[in-house]
């Protein structure tokens, strides 16, 4: 409780100065590319990415690789909750390929939170890691339509470490 209470903390802080895109997303968690068992259930997703960046990894002229924050929650059909945190790289694809359309987002990110497996599936830790591959794209109102692909898993720091993919729609608003 603590840990949730500290998070709405500082989530309402980083918020009150920040612009970024409010991230609603559902999906299909547990999802298995490799025939293996599964537990599919419905994935909701919910992020707020912030503009500001932390650090810049490559040249200011370039304007490339800057590392930004981002706060969010998943909850899944079967109960499950993950209180994430973490970074993200935004790059706009038309731009690096030479078009000046600014249509194609390409965002991977990394983050780790608290998981509570609720009824669903045992990922053998507290403390949980996901990294996300997504593409969007943006809309005439700067509203973005994405689909990602993300991984949880505990990094092998827990007692057990099965993992889930997760596949999902998200529907992206600026603020």
């Amino acid at each position: 409780m603590r840990f949730l209470i500290a998070f709405l903390l500082l989530f309402i802080s980083v918020n009150s100065f920040a612009t970024g895109y409010d991230v609603f997303g559902i999906g299909i968690y547990d999802i298995k590319f490799d025939g293996k068992d599964t537990n599919e259930v419905t994935d909701y997703r919910y992020e707020r990415r912030f503009d500001k960046s932390l650090i810049n990894i490559g040249p200011e002229e370039d304007n490339f690789f800057y590392l930004k924050p981002f706060m969010g929650f998943e909850y899944t059909g079967d109960n499950a909750t993950y209180f994430i945190t973490g970074v993200y790289i935004e790059e706009d694809i038309d731009e690096i390929i030479g078009r000046n359309k600014n249509l194609i987002n390409f965002t991977p990110s990394f983050g780790f939170g608290y998981y509570d497996d609720g009824n669903g599936k045992k990922l053998g830790n507290s403390l949980e890691f996901r990294t996300s591959l997504e593409f969007s794209y943006n809309l005439k109102n700067k509203n973005r339509i994405g689909l990602s692909l993300s991984h949880i898993s505990n990094a092998n720091i827990g007692d057990k470490n099965p993992g889930v993919e997760i596949i999902s729609l998200s529907y992206q608003v600026p603020y």
